[in-house]
């Protein structure tokens, strides 16, 4: 696996990397990028260009059979790879690598939502959502560690992921107090608690607003700057429902895979088509609901996405 310094792609790849467990034997390799790595990947080619090579993990035989390949600026090393090792090695690109040429690529991981061109092209694999580290076994773990510190919360336990600004599309105060509202009214009917947390995008005004709407609701909060433990994997599994901003594709197909109702916030003039095509491949699929739905508080979904599992079995399927 070839990681670098985008934390969203490194996650997916290693919980693809716990899919497959034992069946293979994998390596991971940290690229340090200079500069240089910002040049089209058709100037890098090949090669090592854009690397600190000092810095970066060390590349030496025996090759890899299959390399993942985790970004953009990762691919012309995975190029470089598999030339070193006399073409032996297959390349696997997790999400479309924009700006690069991709017909020499064994397999390309592509979410539905980047449309059904890309998803057609014949070295595709399509899935919903993104990979997750999101198994029965970790969200076990993560409830025997955390139930405990959530405790004496009035139950039910309502977790709530606050994404915010995406690029070019702000995150509007007016959405921030939309969201709020919509929780006020869940709380209304639920009771119970919140499991919350914000992110750098959500912004601190938009922030203090909805915490200051939610004032009095009972809630255990990990907002963005703390410096406490994370408890995103405690709120996947002790939630026993999910409140999550469409924005984020990785935080909303790690709400869906943990088997808790899930109910989507798109907001307005905020997600770009991208977002709102992803969102409801969610909602098509009955993995999750809109919050303003009517029967959102009666929303089951129907299954995980488990594109994870089916992507560690495609992988294990390459000759």
């Amino acid at each position: 696996m070839l990681l670098d310094d985008r934390r969203g792609s490194a996650c997916q790849a290693k919980g693809i990397a716990e899919a497959l467990g034992d069946r293979m034997i994998i390596k991971e390799k940290q690229l340090v990028y200079t500069r240089l790595a910002s040049l089209p990947n058709w100037l890098r080619g090949k090669s090592l260009l854009g690397i600190d090579v000092s810095k970066s993990s060390a590349f030496e035989a025996p090759y890899p059979d299959l390399i993942l390949s985790t970004s953009r600026r990762t691919l012309p090393v995975a190029r470089y790879l598999r030339k070193k090792s006399g073409n032996h090695s297959k390349i696997i690109q997790l999400m479309y690598p924009s700006g690069s040429n991709i017909k020499d690529l064994e397999l390309i991981i592509i979410p539905e939502h980047d449309g059904k061109k890309k998803c057609s092209l014949p070295n595709a694999f399509a899935i919903t959502g993104a990979p997750t580290r999101i198994f029965p076994q970790t969200l076990e773990e993560a409830r025997l560690y955390w139930a405990p510190k959530f405790q004496d919360l009035p139950k039910p336990l309502i977790g709530v992921i606050i994404g915010g600004a995406i690029k070019g599309k702000p995150w509007s105060l007016d959405n921030a107090e939309d969201l709020a509202e919509e929780l006020k009214k869940i709380h209304t009917r639920l009771g119970g608690s919140f499991l919350l947390t914000s992110s750098r995008r959500t912004g601190k005004q938009a922030e203090d607003l909805i915490m200051e709407k939610l004032k009095g609701i009972p809630m255990y909060t990990y907002l963005w700057g703390e410096k406490k433990e994370n408890p995103i994997m405690g709120f996947y599994a002790c939630s026993n429902l999910i409140v999550a901003t469409a924005d984020s594709v990785s935080m909303c197909s790690e709400a869906c895979d943990t088997g808790s109702p899930v109910l989507l916030f798109r907001g307005k003039n905020w997600l770009t088509n991208k977002h709102q095509n992803f969102a409801q491949s969610l909602i098509d699929g009955h993995y999750a609901c809109d919050i303003k739905d009517e029967n959102a508080l009666t929303f089951r979904p129907h299954h995980t996405i488990n594109a994870t599992l089916q992507i560690a079995d495609k992988i294990l399927s390459l000759d």
